[in-house]
């Protein structure tokens, strides 16, 4: 006898094989698992004072990652004197994040932690023809 429903009132049981049920109900799960999309956190690191070319390289390894359904972290390293203007690295922040355009949304603002300045970009959720 298996308990179907036991929030009911009265409780709903039925009789059956008690193996076959939790086989299907193993099955189901397994399923449900399957069709999950594991969102990993993808980092892109940067310097103040970073090159165009280097920082065209760098976004476009971000943007696919994003079309790839990843978060992406984007760190820029601050170097000696570097974290006197952490501005500048808001700015790199901020241009990166208007490259990627439709691709990206801001999920985190960029905040400075002790030398580095962190922005967290997450996909936006439309989908790509």
């Amino acid at each position: 006898m298996v308990e179907i429903a036991p929030t009911a009132k009265p409780p709903v049981c039925k009789l059956m094989d008690y193996g076959k049920y939790k086989y299907e109900q193993a099955k189901k799960e397994k399923e449900a698992r399957k069709k999950q999309k594991v969102v990993e956190i993808k980092e892109v690191k940067l310097r103040p004072n970073i090159e165009n070319h280097d920082f065209e390289t760098k976004a476009r390894n971000a943007q696919r990652f994003l079309r790839s359904g990843d978060k992406v972290k984007v760190t820029v390293m601050f170097r000696g004197r570097e974290i006197t203007h952490p501005d500048q690295g808001k700015v790199l922040c901020l241009r990166l994040a208007e490259y990627l355009g439709e691709d990206a949304v801001i999920e985190r603002e960029p905040k400075v932690e002790g030398r580095n300045m962190v922005m967290i970009l997450a996909p936006t959720t439309h989908k790509q023809d």
